[in-house]
């Protein structure tokens, strides 16, 4: 019995599987990174909002 197609299937698969660990590895640090960005701006915001109306007035246009 000639097992090199299964040995070559099971070959392809073990990288398929590396491969698809690397992707999701990758893509567990960039959501590390973007969650933290997105908690950054939420106190940001939270910060300017404390701090009460901002000091930049509001030109109404001519039509209010």
């Amino acid at each position: 019995m000639d097992l090199t197609p299964l040995e070559e299937r099971v070959a392809h698969l073990l990288r398929a599987v590396d491969d698809l660990s690397d992707t999701v590895a990758r893509q567990e640090r960039e959501i590390a990174l973007l969650t933290r960005r997105v908690q950054m701006l939420m106190e940001r915001e939270a910060e300017r909002e404390a701090q009460g109306p901002g000091d930049v007035p509001i030109d109404r246009p001519p039509h209010y």
